[in-house]
């Protein structure tokens, strides 16, 4: 089940998204999405790779706040495809003669690429790292996370990917394959079930890939930026896999900010407050170690 758990929930509920958007209307999507929500926090229990990464720390009530309002912007955004369609030029280069999960495969491509240029920007600007450090100061992964956001970040990663696709005459049904698609990404990247992918890392973005951008010490976490292709990373330079260090319980977050805000409204807030200076959290000597390894020729 461990080796299993990616692939069939990343191609079962795409793929059940395939059927619905050929077979029903689009709005039946949600339902199916809240599906997968459900299974994911189900495994996450009976599979966990870290048991004390199911207990809340006060972040459930933070978590759905995010997700819902982040949920509602990605759907409004779909919802504009056609209204933003006819004020764009018509340039007819859309391929919509081939198969539906052709054109979104050629979506994904295109978008993940501009999402993770987006990603990458928000770790070298300060002014976007104030927005996204929201996504980063959970202190614990599972699924939800992936859907917790700072609403403005959430709103320029889905500029980042969508624009072109936009350009090029995105249709209203890949437009909400491509939604739904990112948010299963997005709870298979932050998943606490204790999968195991083997080569499939090397195509797939998901957890055991993801968890060490969520590492806490600096600029040690500036890795694995891609959302769901890992070739990005490669092409950047930023690809990093560690598989003889065992993650700790307490080793993601941002390490010079243990104060960091936990309420909802607050996080929105701290973007526009200054912050004070913080020491940085002390690198553990088995990831130094890890990380000297990896760096010897």
């Amino acid at each position: 089940m461990r080796y299993l758990y990616a692939p069939v929930f990343f191609f079962g509920f795409i793929g059940a998204a395939l059927a619905v958007a050929m077979n029903t209307p689009l709005f039946w999507l949600l339902p199916l999405l809240i599906g997968a929500v459900a299974v994911s926090l189900l495994c996450e229990r009976a599979m966990p790779f870290k048991s004390r990464w199911n207990h809340s720390e006060g972040d459930t009530r933070r978590d759905v706040c995010h997700a819902m309002v982040n949920e509602a912007l990605t759907w409004l955004s779909v919802a504009m495809v056609v209204p933003l369609a006819a004020l764009l030029p018509d340039t007819g280069l859309w391929p919509g003669h081939w198969p539906l999960v052709l054109q979104l495969l050629m979506a994904i491509v295109l978008a993940d690429l501009g999402i993770t240029l987006v990603h990458y920007a928000s770790h070298r600007s300060a002014w976007l790292w104030r927005l996204h450090a929201v996504h980063h100061s959970v202190t614990r992964l599972y699924g939800f996370n992936g859907l917790m956001k700072h609403p403005l970040h959430q709103m320029l990663e889905t500029l980042g990917g969508t624009l072109p696709l936009l350009m090029l005459g995105l249709p209203m049904p890949v437009a909400a394959l491509l939604a739904f698609s990112v948010s299963v990404q997005l709870l298979l990247q932050h998943s606490n079930v204790d999968m195991r992918v083997g080569a499939l890392r090397h195509v797939f973005a998901w957890a055991p890939v993801h968890r060490l951008h969520h590492l806490k010490y600096g600029i040690h976490g500036d890795v694995n930026f891609a959302l769901f292709l890992p070739l990005w990373d490669r092409l950047l330079g930023t690809a990093l896999h560690l598989p003889d260090y065992a993650l700790r319980d307490d080793d993601v977050g941002i390490g010079d900010r243990p104060d960091y805000p936990r309420t909802y409204l607050a996080q929105l807030r701290e973007p526009w407050k200054g912050s004070g200076v913080h020491a940085p959290a002390v690198l553990p000597a088995a990831l130094r170690q890890a990380l000297a390894r990896r760096a010897q020729p």
